[in-house]
């Protein structure tokens, strides 16, 4: 039987929500509908141990748009939205939390923007309903640094109600906290990100799952995307331009310490310069072995899978041949 692929799928992350589903289900339901679209629903649970899972387990009973991805144990928000990621197979994938604070109803007017052209719609809660100090000035100060790192300037990388079209996410995989930084990945990868505000609601039941350790992680996980973006392809630019610059260091200092021995006469092996000079060099040393081990890992990686270093956005007149280039639909 040929199987119906859905308009639009909803990825709804779930860790004990117990309170928060059934709400979140009908209003969620109540907006798609009103699109016209057809969609599906995919709750991913994250180890609940509040009863969350009958919830689920009774909603897909009732309707059978609802899917149901249910983890062992507590993996975390990046894993359940990757899980969610990879089983939807909606052509618009809309990720959402599942604790009402962001609002099912903006969903059509976020479809709407993505309708204009653009690959992801990336929502903006412009009026916070969160304590300032321990999630609003953080997360302020996140956004920023992201903007900053990544030149992909948003006002609100953390909001989970995102609209994306299907295949721009198709290679990605998401670890760590790397779930809020889709859309600079998208932007690397050619594609086009707008912003939209949308309706933030305090929590209505349950506790907030934010804690400030997730900023630290998304911060050291901007270093590994600031790499990515700008060095998979060439490692040794990134390493060896520091190892150049330690021997260049190291020559200098040598020289300075030659000069001093010719011109005054002074101790050469006994002048700090000079040990100084040694250090740089094998630091520069270091840093160019390092480089080069990094550019064959890079070569094995992509080599090794047949997996090009770059992204086909649409290809005209030529065969889908690796899931990679869709045709384009206008050819």
């Amino acid at each position: 039987m040929e199987r119906h692929v859905p308009d639009i799928s909803v990825v709804l992350p779930v860790f004990n929500e117990v309170d928060n589903l059934r709400d979140m289900y009908r209003e969620t339901v109540k907006a798609l509908e009103e699109t016209g679209r057809s969609f599906e629903i995919i709750a991913c649970d994250d180890g609940s141990t509040d009863g969350s899972m009958e919830i689920l387990r009774e909603l897909a009973a009732e309707d059978p748009r609802v899917k149901v991805v249910a983890f062992a144990r507590n993996f975390g928000q990046t894993a359940a939205l990757d899980a969610g990621f990879r089983t939807a197979t909606g052509k618009v994938i809309v990720p959402m939390d599942a604790d009402l604070q962001n609002d099912p109803a903006d969903i059509p007017r976020l479809l709407k923007r993505l309708d204009e052209g653009f690959d992801v719609v990336s929502g903006w809660r412009l009026r916070r309903r969160d304590a300032f100090w321990t999630k609003t000035l953080p997360s302020r100060i996140a956004n920023r640094l992201v903007s900053l790192v990544t030149g992909v300037k948003l006002h609100d990388y953390g909001c989970t109600l995102k609209v994306y079209r299907a295949d721009i996410l198709r290679d990605f995989r998401l670890y760590g906290e790397m779930h809020r930084l889709i859309p600079a990945y998208v932007k690397w990868a050619g594609g086009s990100v707008v912003e939209e505000p949308v309706n933030h609601r305090p929590r209505r039941a349950g506790r907030s799952k934010y804690t400030l350790t997730k900023s630290i992680r998304l911060i050291l996980d901007l270093l590994t995307v600031r790499f990515l973006l700008s060095y998979s392809t060439k490692p040794l630019y990134f390493i060896g331009k520091y190892g150049l610059m330690a021997c260049a260091l190291g020559t200098l200092t040598l020289a300075w310490t030659i000069f001093k021995r010719l011109w005054w006469g002074l101790p050469l092996f006994t002048d700090p310069f000079f040990l100084i000079s040694i250090f740089l060099f094998l630091t520069g040393f270091q840093f160019l072995l390092f480089g080069l081990l990094a550019e064959m890992s890079m070569r094995t990686y992509f080599e090794g899978q047949n997996k090009p270093p770059y992204l086909i956005k649409t290809t005209i007149n030529l065969p889908e041949s690796d899931g990679k280039a869709p045709p384009d639909p206008e050819a």
